[in-house]
């Protein structure tokens, strides 16, 4: 039997779910491999448990090899969501894996109402504001130190949500999650997208 080469799991299918109490073991590694100030298990419990969060979790093989965060802030004009951190395992990097959990988001995030969604990103991050350009965010200020004393957080903001224009552009990211699997799971393989429910 062929075990599983670096290129098989990297091309492997990405399923997005919900996060559970059960991949905060996978979640908190991820998140001490890609930050110098990782959040605790407790602070994601904390999260999960707001009714105003979104947290998702993208596996392939079983195995959790990124998340996502969202905050959904209820407005008069429908208000905005912030995304509150997203991570890849460095092994599921530059696959789709980001890819697959800000589509999930970004619907999660339309589907709420939004008009705009904001985040914010290191300066030195080249491919992650690759990334948020793709998805209609730009640039609009920048939070001094925001990642400690070395480094600045550029803010982009991403706005008209509710348009056909950005609706277009997310389908073209990947195919929209059937309304009914908003909170279920969500397949999205290298090429296409498929759902499950």
């Amino acid at each position: 039997m062929r075990l599983p080469t670096v290129r098989d799991r990297r091309r492997a299918a990405t399923t997005v779910v919900p996060m559970q109490r059960r991949h905060l073991s996978a979640v908190h590694r991820i998140e001490s491999a890609g930050s110098a100030r990782p959040w605790s298990r407790q602070v994601f419990i904390d999260e999960m448990a707001n009714a105003d969060r979104a947290y998702i979790v993208a596996r392939r093989h079983r195995s959790v090899v990124g998340f996502a965060g969202l905050w959904i802030i209820a407005g008069p004009d429908g208000g905005e969501a912030h995304l509150t951190n997203i991570s890849v395992d460095p092994g599921h990097r530059r696959s789709g894996v980001a890819t697959a959990l800000l589509v999930h988001l970004a619907h999660r995030a339309i589907a709420a109402g939004c008009t705009g969604w904001t985040l914010e990103v290191r300066r030195s991050s080249i491919g992650a504001q690759s990334l948020y350009r793709r998805f209609g965010f730009a640039p609009v200020g920048v939070r001094a130190r925001y990642y400690g004393s070395d480094e600045d957080a550029l803010i982009m903001w991403c706005h008209e949500l509710q348009s056909a224009q950005y609706r277009g552009l997310i389908d073209r990211l990947g195919s929209p999650p059937a309304a009914d699997t908003i909170d279920g799971v969500h397949r999205v393989d290298h090429t296409r997208e498929h759902h499950v429910r």
